[in-house]
C-alpha cells in the first residue's frame, strides 16, 4: 500500500462524512418542497476523489408513487442543495449531487418481519 493512500481514504471519509450530516439537515430543515417528507432518511454518501461527483444514497419509507417523487423533488432541489454545500463546507469544489435510492433498508426490515413470522411459536402445537 502507498504511504499517502491511507490518510486519501481518512480524508474521504470524513468529507463523506460531513457531506451526509449537512445534506441530512438541509433535507430534514431547510428543503420547502412538499415532495420530500421526513420519511427521508440519508443513508450514505459517495464522493470521488476529485471531489466532482458525490452519490447520496436515501432511503426513502413509502409506497412506490411517493418515493419517485420525493426523488423528483430531491433532483429538482440538488442545485440548492450544492449551493447549501459549498457555504458550509471548505471544499476546493463542491461535487455534483446525483441521489439515489436505496431500498436496502426497507428490504432488511421486511426479510426481519418474515424471519420473526417464521420464528413464532406454533399456538396450535399446545
Amino acid at each position: 500500500m502507498r504511504k499517502g493512500s491511507s490518510s486519501t481514504k481518512n480524508r474521504m471519509f470524513r468529507i463523506n462524512d460531513e457531506i451526509l450530516r449537512e445534506v441530512a439537515n438541509i433535507i430534514r430543515l431547510e428543503i420547502k418542497d412538499p415532495r420530500v417528507g421526513s420519511m427521508t432518511t440519508v443513508v450514505k454518501v459517495d464522493t470521488t476523489n476529485d471531489l466532482k461527483q458525490c452519490k447520496i444514497y436515501v432511503s426513502i419509507l413509502g409506497e412506490k408513487e411517493q418515493k419517485e417523487e420525493v426523488m423528483e423533488g430531491l433532483t429538482n432541489a440538488s442545485g440548492f442543495i450544492r449551493k447549501q454545500l459549498a457555504e458550509r463546507i471548505n471544499l476546493r469544489n463542491t461535487p455534483e449531487i446525483k441521489f439515489i435510492l436505496d431500498e436496502s433498508l426497507e428490504y432488511s426490515i421486511k426479510i426481519s418481519k418474515l424471519i420473526n413470522e417464521v420464528n413464532k411459536p406454533d399456538k396450535e402445537s399446545d
